[in-house]
């Protein structure tokens, strides 16, 4: 029997106890004495056919001067009636008067059953599992202990985060020998943070560090914490802490914790007292007097610049590990662990695929193995093979495939952008090399040209830039030079090459005008929270050189295109054949001409 039928149980018998107690309480409870009516009465009192009367409150018994003694019951009514006495002491009737005994049991019994319902309740709700909210606990912890005893996470199953792998086997080591440390006087670090983008693999390292180690891991998101009744996050803190130091050495994971660790004090008039009172029970826990208490704290956030600089300093996470996104080698490992899990053909080329995920996180490269199986198995295949996890990615950069129906004029001018972009991308010296062209719509594009870097990149040159902007009008130019005129498909080129160039002039002074000067972009809150800090003149020299290198880009790609004009035009045709040209196919058309 699950929950559900249990609790139909218990409302059917609450339902019909509460019947039982109605029904004693307003049915009649004496069938053998028929109830009369009261102007009944009278006329029997009137002919003198009442031998004798026993009042009890206002119900009032009659024993009629019958054969058979018949005893009738009615009710006086809440007017003394002179009348109705006058009758009695005429007829000379035998009057007996009863103190009103009244059901105590029955009004016990409808003030106690609703209450002890209330309890019964109460306790079915009290008594749930630790997993589903109870109406006792407020204060208690909702953390989760997984099994320390089989790991089902290890090291060995995280890849693409080597350095964050090696901080933290030194917290392994301690609590798989925490004596050894102690010996010679060493303290290991109370907490750890785990700063980095979404996806990045911080609750995967947290509980891999667990599982190496064999310890119990107590797994809570920050937000769990909190409530809207002040002091119920500081209680779970500390229910939570105890629990750990019970079953020490013992790992506790807190995801997201600048939901409770933000900086105080900085929004005047407007604090959140829950969730500081809860930061400073956080505090005063990790900065406790037992110094070598078995308990490490390790805490994961994508914003640590939020953070309150206490919770930051020595004593608490005073060991941050910073967990970003991975490079190629990293792509490929990650890619290697989770095509492990699916029947992947035999011969798959992960070196390219990880070349072509720049960007991606672990959590997007699981989910384009993942998306790559599913295709495959919808197309009923025994293997997923490079198409799929080619198709996949596709989806996950481009967004859904759609069936869009567009006329043979809008085909055309579609493949022409397209061709402009990967011919532009192919001649100059910077740009990234091509992967792939295609003119089938995904998401919001009817096209993409897809740039396939060498390898990942940190710092970005100044040459680099300058060709990238002319790629991403490659594909405007290449409509103005095919048909005379321009059409919106180059929106987006045009707002991300706005976005570079002014970033090209502002964050990382690459012009000669403003000059060398700090310059926080407006709007940019890595700059300050007060907006735009430079004058009107400046601003003014700022769109002069967005202007001036948005005009260079469209020069540089015009420029490229005139001089290959014929291959554009063979370019544009053979996508418009099939819809998708590699880099091999645009090589030899580049080479033929």
């Amino acid at each position: 029997m699950d929950g559900r039928d249990a609790r139909t149980i218990w409302w059917a018998l609450g339902a019909a106890l509460l019947f039982w107690l109605a029904a004693l309480a307003f049915l009649p409870h004496d069938p053998r004495r028929p109830e009369i009516a009261y102007t009944a009465l009278r006329d029997y009192l009137a002919a003198g056919e009442v031998a004798r009367l026993e009042i009890q409150g206002q119900r009032v018994t009659a024993s009629l001067r019958r054969g058979d003694s018949l005893d009738v019951v009615t009710t006086l009514p809440p007017v003394q009636d002179v009348s109705f006495w006058s009758l009695v002491k005429e007829h000379r009737t035998e009057v007996w008067v009863r103190p009103e005994a009244g059901r105590w049991w029955l009004d016990l019994a409808l003030v106690a059953v609703p209450i002890l319902l209330l309890v019964l309740l109460l306790t079915r709700v009290g008594g749930r599992t630790d997993s589903q909210p109870n109406a006792f606990s407020f204060g208690q912890s909702r953390a989760r202990l997984w099994n320390a005893e089989r790991p089902s996470v290890t090291f060995a199953d995280v890849a693409g985060v080597d350095e964050a792998k090696e901080e933290l086997r030194e917290i392994v080591e301690y609590l798989k020998t925490p004596e050894r440390f102690h010996r010679l006087g060493a303290r290991v670090p109370r907490g750890v943070l785990l700063a980095g983008p979404p996806g990045t693999g911080k609750t995967l390292l947290a509980r891999a560090a667990a599982g190496e180690a064999q310890v119990p891991f107590f797994s809570i998101c920050a937000t769990e914490f909190v409530e809207m009744f002040v002091g119920v996050g500081s209680s779970r803190v500390r229910d939570l802490f105890e629990k750990a130091k019970a079953r020490s050495p013992a790992l506790i994971f807190i995801d997201e914790l600048d939901a409770v660790g933000r900086r105080r004090g900085n929004f005047i008039g407007n604090v959140n007292d829950e969730r500081e009172q809860t930061l400073n029970q956080l505090l005063a826990e990790m900065d406790g007097f037992e110094p070598r208490t078995e308990v490490i704290v390790l805490a994961a956030t994508n914003r640590a610049d939020v953070l309150d600089p206490a919770i930051l300093r020595p004593g608490r996470f005073d060991r941050r590990v910073v967990v970003g996104l991975p490079d190629r080698t990293g792509r490929e490992a990650i890619l290697a662990i989770h095509l492990k899990s699916v029947p992947a053909e035999p011969g798959v080329d992960i070196a390219t695929l990880a070349g072509s995920t720049a960007g991606f996180s672990g959590a997007d490269l699981a989910n384009l193995v993942n998306e790559a199986a599913l295709m495959a198995a919808k197309a009923g295949l025994e293997h997923v093979t490079a198409r799929e996890l080619d198709q996949a990615r596709d989806k996950a950069i481009m967004g859904v495939r759609r069936n869009v129906r567009l006329s043979a004029d809008e085909r055309r001018i579609v493949a022409y952008h397209e061709a402009g972009h990967a011919l532009v991308a192919h001649y100059l010296p910077g740009a990234d090399p091509l992967h792939k062209v295609t003119i089938i719509p995904h998401g919001m594009a009817l096209g993409a040209t897809q740039l396939l870097p060498d390898a990942d990149r940190h710092n970005l040159p100044r040459g680099y830039l300058l060709d990238r902007l002319a790629v991403m009008v490659g594909g405007r130019v290449a409509e103005e030079l095919a048909f005379g005129d321009v059409t919106t498909g180059a929106e987006n080129d045009l707002r991300e090459m706005a976005q570079v160039a002014r970033a090209m002039v502002t964050r990382w002074r690459m012009t000669d005008e403003p000059g060398l000067m700090a310059i926080s972009p407006e709007g940019d809150e890595a700059y300050g929270p007060y907006g735009r800090q430079y004058s009107d003149q400046t601003a003014a020299l700022i769109d002069r050189e967005v202007r001036r290198l948005g005009e260079e880009a469209i020069s540089r790609a015009r420029a490229v295109l005139t001089r290959h004009r014929l291959k554009l035009d063979r370019l544009a045709d053979t996508l418009l054949e099939q819809e998708v040209v590699l880099r091999p196919d645009i090589e030899r058309i580049a080479a033929d001409l």
